[in-house]
């Protein structure tokens, strides 16, 4: 399969929770098989026998840093198609290695099977809230999406000559497909697809939106699952958080 992992990291977990770090770090490795992973970090960082690592170094958490991480990661891989792997999420091997999920090469995919774990929730249960598309789900032609974020970066940087400043500026850069017309770049195109085993996202204290955004603000979806084929019961899979 012509596609690589682009796994982006700040390394905070690395500080805060190593045990939760390492368990998703060993499923992605499960979830990828033979796929190269292009591992885009902070800090040096190697895992898995089939990864390569770009250091940025300390260039800090930011939501823009996010897409830094992911434009240069995608500049390393070489294959045709990329997926997206965030640290502190858990994805399936049919997320990555179905053919099925490819997209045209000019359209951006969104995995929208996925299922929300919040650290704080007692008893734990999975939540399905939305069908929001999420960077951290996209898989994409490799060549589109570098090209769809330098013209991003490019225009931020014109609007801030202009005297925008940053927090204003980000306010209009979404995920890949959404709010290109307000940002004022090409429009592209985007489709979904639903995995038949979901990705676990988890929600909790040390992610970058808890601590400098929402906190525990974020709210349960309708739809809420006990147990699920193959992750298995909500309190099973948080104790990949705890230790």
């Amino acid at each position: 399969m012509d596609l690589t992992i682009v796994y982006y990291t700040s390394n905070h977990l690395e500080q805060k929770n190593p045990y939760f770090l390492a368990n998703t770090e060993l499923q992605l490795v499960r979830a990828a098989g033979d796929l190269p992973i292009v591992i885009v970090s902070q800090m040096p960082t190697m895992f898995g026998s089939n990864s390569t690592n770009v250091c940025l170094g300390d260039i800090g958490r930011s939501h823009l840093n996010i897409y830094r991480q992911i434009l240069e990661g995608c500049k390393a891989a070489k294959t045709k198609y990329v997926a997206m792997a965030e640290d502190d999420i858990l994805y399936s091997y049919e997320h990555f290695h179905s053919e099925d999920y490819l997209p045209p090469e000019d359209t951006f995919m969104f995995d929208m099977n996925k299922l929300s774990l919040f650290t704080w929730t007692k008893p734990p249960v999975f939540s399905f809230r939305h069908n929001r598309q999420v960077v951290n789900q996209l898989i994409a032609p490799r060549q589109m999406l570098i090209d769809s974020l330098e013209e991003r970066f490019a225009r931020v940087e014109e609007l801030k000559r202009q005297g925008r400043p940053e927090e204003k500026i980000i306010k209009v850069w979404g995920d890949p497909g959404r709010y290109e017309t307000q940002l004022g770049v090409t429009v592209r195109k985007t489709d979904n697809f639903m995995c038949t085993c979901p990705s676990i996202v988890f929600s909790h204290e040390y992610a970058y939106g808890y601590e400098f955004n929402q906190g525990k603000k974020k709210r349960l979806g309708d739809l809420r699952i006990i147990e699920v084929p193959y992750w298995g019961t909500a309190e099973q899979v948080l104790g990949r958080f705890y230790e």
